[in-house]
């Protein structure tokens, strides 16, 4: 398989599929993609995606509570498209903001259905074989999070029907 995110091209990449299971009026839902605004602020980005500098979050569970994880990252949306049954769909990408080598570059698609949001694609872990390794082993579940992260985000705004909204939930999705 083959990760192009951009213009980068990776050949060894690991899969992701992540969904959250809930009730979706798509009536509105293009048009709560088409202005992702809770994702951050919309800065230039490759030619025909749509680019937010963002604050993707995960959990780390620690007794007696929880820390959330936070870490600055480009999020590029595709075309939004509207498919035959009626589900939106569109291509995402994000890669960190700052030390990138260090961090996975996933790339995707986001598909909406009446019955919940789902995403699934690739991500390149960071360090090459060892790195796939180490992923493999303890960091694929921070690569989950994070999707499950961004799948909260984005239901919670698609049940809002609130293209305008720029809160962020809470907690991530459980799932």
């Amino acid at each position: 398989m083959v990760l192009s995110a951009g213009l980068l091209r990776v050949e060894r990449v690991e899969t992701l599929a992540v969904r959250r299971q809930e009730a979706i009026d798509l009536e509105g839902a293009a048009d709560v993609l088409d202005s992702p605004r809770w994702l951050g602020t919309r800065i230039d980005g490759p030619p025909g995606y749509r680019r937010y500098i963002s604050d993707l979050a995960f959990p780390l569970v620690t007794r007696p509570r929880t820390v959330v994880f936070r870490k600055a990252a480009f999020v590029d949306l595709g075309p939004v498209t509207t498919l035959l049954d009626g589900s939106v769909a569109a291509e995402v990408g994000w890669r960190s903001a700052t030390l990138a080598p260090l961090f996975p570059v996933f790339a995707g698609r986001l598909l909406i259905r009446t019955d919940g949001v789902f995403l699934d694609g690739a991500y390149a872990p960071p360090f090459g074989e060892l790195g796939r390794l180490i992923d493999r082993a303890a960091l694929h579940q921070v690569a989950v999070r994070t999707a499950r992260w961004f799948l909260a985000a984005t239901a919670s705004h698609l049940a809002a029907g609130n293209p305008a909204g720029l809160d962020q939930p809470d907690s991530p999705a459980q799932g």
